[in-house]
């Protein structure tokens, strides 16, 4: 890189820790405003800082990794992150969230389990869960970012990664949310312009016949086999047996969207929205500003494989494409954008982080009378916390893929039971829930001891284990206090196994009546999402491979799903006064 891509770069790293001063004051009025905003940000500002937060720099390469090895079929990997989160977010996960009126994830424990001793354990274990997730999403993204960065700068990764997460932290800690939220809109505009910079210099670099002597046959069909051979005694023998792999996957995502928001940043920006109608938009929105990743993923992977940029490790394709092919001053841009990619999803996953250990964990238990100034200023030290243990598991992973197949498929399997059954089913209880995540974090512990099991061995029992023991232990033990239930029905007023307390709720004849909080609806919805959103993402993706024809059919396919939505979904948003 030249003095013109650094000059790029460190202005945009002054703008941000400027807009963290900027915002220092108005994020420590309380503690509400340092985590949630005041509740007073445009749902489509929530939206874009949601969904650039999803668009993180570490994801990207692994995402451009996994395109390199296996081609189209890789895109069904992605459901185990949950990639269809928006689907499900629109159609009635992101107004339950919103009605639930807390301020995070853990709290909400409370309002479904009540304040006894289930609940504040329920709280506790979802707590604990999350700041170990975020944790381990910290050490995920140092392991990318240091790679990244190592490219440019000539200095180790460890390094540049240390250098890279100081400076976001700096900006997370003094301006809360409201300056996550600002800077995560600029960086939204930057990333997106550098995404189509990529995309474009790989369609006019290409043509069909470069790519048809390049990729191998059957490289662009989504069709997955179910057996790799060409993987099996190689270090990606892990996606060996891919048919087994994909049915867990699929399973995995289904049951993460359905159970709600994870213990990341996306519980926060619901709750942070105005009102339910604008969390339900936030959700339709979320997707849209991710469209052109795919693009970029896609340019950046067809210009290894053509020859045109020559890369052996999958997960360094990413930066040195970039590096040998983009011009001066541009590649500053773009790497900056990248590099605001990154900071979004750190900033998100440290803000959040904090908010659990100080909301959940510190002030409970040891200061439930402190001042909102020391509120804050705990808030700071959780921030600092949760960075250095996320930098200390980093240093222990391998690479981005082992830290990212851990976290997404073992851990994530030990939460996602009991955070269904809490929406759906009214008998479960606080016991249950600990229970059942307890179970499950043991054992994704365990799986971390056997690595060479695949993930399709590993994910089922660790399921089972979390199920039966989130039955088992809230059968063993009294229900919650039905006043407790007939309260979280009243606001949130989910569907599902809930017979028992909505006879028992007294609402009115037109509350049970309204189509807006219909079951069939909502379902329908996530389908018609489901479809929208998938062909929203192929489509750039078919287009920088000169496959039109296919990147008709996607788009059009999509444009279909949203027409129907307008008349199935956007109608029946919640009113304003009324949610």
């Amino acid at each position: 890189m030249i003095t013109l891509d650094y000059s790029v770069i460190v202005l945009y790293f002054a703008s941000v820790i400027g807009l963290g001063f900027w915002y220092q004051k108005r994020a420590s009025r309380n503690l509400e405003s340092y985590f949630l905003g005041g509740k007073r940000m445009h749902w489509l500002a929530l939206a874009m800082s949601g969904s650039v937060s999803n668009f993180d720099i570490t994801g990207t390469m692994w995402i451009v990794s996994m395109l390199f090895l296996m081609g189209m079929k890789s895109m069904w990997i992605h459901w185990m992150w949950g990639w269809m989160m928006g689907a499900f977010f629109l159609a009635f996960m992101g107004k339950w969230v919103r009605r639930s009126n807390v301020m995070t994830g853990a709290e909400w424990m409370v309002t479904r389990f009540g304040e006894g001793q289930g609940g504040n354990v329920a709280r506790t274990a979802y707590a604990l869960m999350a700041v170990i997730t975020q944790a381990s999403f910290i050490g995920y993204a140092f392991q990318g970012i240091g790679k990244f960065t190592s490219i440019y700068i000539s200095l180790k990764p460890t390094t540049c990664a240390i250098i890279i997460i100081g400076i976001t932290t700096l900006y997370v800690l003094l301006g809360g949310l409201y300056s996550v939220v600002v800077t995560d809109v600029i960086q939204t505009v930057i990333l997106t312009l550098a995404s189509i910079i990529i995309a474009v210099v790989a369609y006019t670099h290409l043509t069909p016949d470069i790519l048809k002597n390049s990729l191998s046959s059957g490289w662009t069909s989504l069709a997955p086999k179910w057996r790799l051979a060409e993987f099996a005694g190689t270090e990606n023998s892990a996606y060996e047996f891919l048919g087994a792999l994909v049915i867990v996957w699929v399973l995995k995502g289904i049951l993460l969207n359905a159970g709600g928001p994870a213990q990341m940043y996306d519980f926060q920006r619901f709750l942070a929205a105005r009102n339910a109608r604008d969390a339900a938009k936030i959700g339709a929105a979320w997707s849209v500003f991710l469209i052109v990743r795919w693009g970029m993923a896609m340019g950046i992977v067809l210009l290894a494989l053509a020859g045109i940029a020559k890369v052996t490790d999958p997960e360094q394709v990413m930066p040195l494409v970039l590096q040998q092919f983009l011009p001066a001053g541009v590649r500053g841009l773009v790497i900056a954008g990248l590099l605001a990619a990154f900071m979004s999803t750190f900033s998100s996953t440290v803000n959040s982080g904090a908010s659990y250990i100080v909301r959940d964990l510190w002030q409970p238990y040891f200061r439930p009378n402190a001042s909102q100034r020391t509120l804050i200023r705990a808030s700071y030290f959780a921030t600092i916390g949760i960075v250095l243990g996320g930098i200390l598991i980093g240093y222990q992973a391998e690479s981005i893929a082992q830290i990212w197949s851990w976290m997404m498929m073992a851990l994530g399997a030990g939460v996602v039971i009991p955070n269904v059954l809490r929406w759906y089913w009214w008998r479960i209880n606080g016991w249950g829930y600990a229970a059942g995540t307890i179970a499950g974090i043991l054992g994704s512990i365990i799986a971390l001891f056997m690595p060479e099991l695949p993930m399709f061995v590993v994910f089922p029992p660790i399921v089972v284990a979390s199920l039966l023991a989130s039955v088992l232990f809230s059968l063993a033990t009294p229900p919650v206090d039905k006043a407790v239930l007939i309260s979280f029905y009243k606001r949130v007023r989910p569907f599902g196994f809930w017979r028992p307390i909505c006879t028992s709720s007294r609402l009115s004849s037109e509350e049970l009546a309204n189509p807006s909080e219909s079951a069939w609806r909502a379902l329908l919805n996530t389908g018609l999402g489901i479809v929208a959103i998938t062909g929203c993402y192929l489509f750039p993706m078919y287009l920088v491979g000169h496959w039109h024809t296919s990147a008709l059919i996607s788009i059009g396919a999509a444009l279909f799903a949203g027409g129907m939505l307008t008349l199935t979904w956007h109608r029946y948003l919640p009113s304003e006064k009324k949610d």
